[in-house]
C-alpha cells in the first residue's frame, strides 16, 4: 500500500504544530506559576551558535507553510517574524495551521516527482523530488525545530515530556 503525499504531509504537520502549541501552553503556565520573565525562555538557546527558542518555533512554522507552498505551487502567506512573546508564538502556530487547513489534498497528491528547488543555507539551494523534499527535508526540519524548542523548555524546567511532544493535549 502506498501513502499519498497529502496524508504524509497535512495530518503530520497539523499534529506536530498542534503538539507544539500544547507545549507552548505548558510554558505559559510555567511562566505564570513561577512568576518568571518569559524572555528567560523565549531568548534561551542551547548553544551559542544555535537559534533561540523563539526562532525554533518560527522555523518550525516556516518549514510547514513554505514546504506545503513549494509542493503545491500555492503562494505561502508572508509572516513578519516579529514575534517575541509566547502568546505571539501561539498566534504564529495558529496562522500556520489555518493556512495549511486551506490546502486541498488534491494539490499535494501527485507531486512526488515534482522538482522542488529551495534555499539550503546562505547562498545555497538544493533540488529534490517532491517526495524526497517532503520525507528528507521538510518533515525532518519540522521535527528538528520542534524537538529543539521542546528541549529548551525541558532544560529550563517546564514540565513537558515525551507524551506532550508526541500527543499534545490528547496525551
Amino acid at each position: 500500500m502506498t501513502i499519498s503525499m497529502s496524508s504524509a504531509c497535512l495530518p503530520v504537520s497539523t499534529r506536530m504544530l498542534t503538539n507544539l502549541s500544547h507545549i507552548l501552553a505548558k510554558a505559559e503556565q510555567f511562566v505564570e506559576a513561577k512568576k518568571i520573565d518569559p524572555t528567560a525562555l523565549t531568548t534561551y538557546r542551547l548553544a551559542p551558535d544555535m537559534f533561540p527558542f523563539t526562532r525554533q518555533v518560527l522555523i518550525a512554522c516556516d518549514a510547514v507553510k513554505n514546504g506545503v507552498a513549494r509542493l503545491t505551487g500555492i503562494e505561502a502567506p508572508k509572516f513578519e517574524d516579529t514575534e517575541t512573546t509566547l502568546a505571539q508564538l501561539q498566534e504564529r502556530i495558529q496562522k500556520t495551521l489555518a493556512f495549511i487547513a486551506t490546502v486541498p489534498a488534491s494539490a499535494l497528491d501527485g507531486t512526488e516527482d515534482k522538482e522542488i528547488t529551495f534555499p539550503a543555507g546562505p547562498g545555497k539551494t538544493r533540488t529534490l523530488s517532491g517526495q524526497a523534499y517532503l520525507c528528507h527535508w521538510m518533515l525532518p526540519n519540522l521535527y528538528f525545530h520542534i524537538t529543539t524548542a521542546y528541549t529548551i523548555l525541558r532544560h529550563n524546567g517546564v514540565d513537558v515530556g515525551k507524551i506532550d511532544y508526541l500527543m499534545g493535549a490528547q496525551g
